[in-house]
């Protein structure tokens, strides 16, 4: 039982290390202090450095932990909510990965500096959970079946350099989305427009 409420605690303390570290990157880039991290994550600097032994170790797991929350989320939408429904809160969550990830950007291109590839296997991993949606929303006739999930993955990364703007990106994924309809549904949808709004629009 002591055991298990030490690896609780350890955890637990890793977890609060790994939020904390996002945010000080994100606002102060590579060089922030490391003990202020302990501080502000009320841990020792001991704890720190048992978790994460140099600062490249830290960046590269705060990067890894966000990679893993998107890609765990496509399994933990598909047991809550339908799949099309899934599939477009995965695809507000890659956004929101991706404002991440610009925001350790100076971070990110330190470790890449030091010779270290924080993304590796980063496409596949992201692929694989956009597949699983795709192909559920498609198995339920919520999307069409005649598409490629790489093409939505780089459609997904196209708004993302377009734009950081949040209320943006909710108008573009209603774009894509609208696209991403079943044929017949896309077909029925676009007849039912009146003539002269399409030659007002």
């Amino acid at each position: 039982m002591a055991d298990r409420a030490l690896r609780a605690d350890a955890q637990r303390n890793r977890e609060r290390i790994l939020e904390v570290s996002l945010r000080a990157f994100s606002e102060g880039g590579a060089d922030v202090s490391l003990d202020a991290i302990a501080r502000k994550a009320a841990v020792g600097s001991g704890t720190l450095y048992r978790h994460f032994p140099t600062r490249e170790a830290l960046v590269e797991a705060v990067y890894h932990n966000e990679r893993a929350r998107l890609c765990d989320l496509a399994s933990e939408l598909l047991a809550t909510v339908a799949p099309r429904e899934a599939l477009r809160s995965w695809m507000e969550g890659f956004l929101h990965y991706a404002r991440t990830k610009l925001g350790l950007a100076d971070a990110l291109g330190a470790l890449v500096a030091r010779g270290k590839d924080p993304y590796e296997h980063s496409r596949a991993r992201i692929l694989a959970a956009l597949t699983e949606v795709i192909e559920a929303a498609i198995a339920e006739n919520g999307i069409r079946d005649d598409i490629a999930p790489s093409d939505v993955l780089t459609s997904l990364s196209g708004i993302a350099l377009a734009s950081t703007d949040p209320e943006q990106h909710e108008r573009l994924l209603g774009l894509l989305m609208d696209g991403l309809r079943p044929c017949h549904v896309a077909k029925t949808a676009c007849a039912s427009i009146p003539k002269a709004a399409v030659r007002a629009s």
